[in-house]
């Protein structure tokens, strides 16, 4: 196993097992360290949680594959999903989209070192809609006009705390 955890996440998943009744339970938290730690969540990633909890493998892979929320491949610095459901889509999402598209310079799907442009199905603020989750932070409603400045003040965040 090539990946290891930092010392501070080894202390966060200490403190986190405390408040689980087992190891098991404590993967969903512990698969997510692992993705703020490394980036993104790799078959390594894996097999170090799952040593970690002392847990087989096929378990820790069954609940990153399942859950969304866990990167199976490397994003770029801002992980910009936009919903497109029904709610969104009424209120102009599929513009914010393509706001993104020609400000990121990729399509939907696709990542390069500074973005990863997604169309997801729902994040869940259908009353605040149009909604775009840019890394761990929404952002609503993000109208087409409102996505240069937003991509700009974000690149220029993470640029700053780099």
């Amino acid at each position: 196993m090539s990946l290891e955890f930092s010392a501070e996440s080894k202390e966060r998943i200490a403190a986190l097992l405390q408040k689980y009744p087992t190891k098991m339970a404590a993967t969903l938290p512990v698969l997510w360290i692992a993705q703020e730690q490394f980036g993104w969540v790799s078959e390594d990633a894996v097999r170090l949680v799952a040593a970690t909890l002392e847990v087989p493998e096929s378990h820790v892979h069954g609940v990153a594959t399942f859950y969304t929320m866990y990167n199976k491949k490397p994003v770029g610095r801002l992980h910009i999903q936009v919903c497109t459901n029904i709610s969104c889509m009424l209120c102009g999402s599929d513009g914010t989209l393509e706001a993104f598209e020609k400000r990121c310079g990729l399509k939907a799907g696709q990542t390069n070192e500074d973005f990863t442009l997604q169309e997801v199905e729902c994040l869940a603020a259908c009353g605040t809609a149009p909604a775009v989750q840019i890394n761990d932070k929404y952002y609503e409603p993000v109208q087409a006009d409102d996505v240069p400045a937003l991509v700009d003040r974000l690149l220029a965040e993470t640029k700053e705390g780099a």
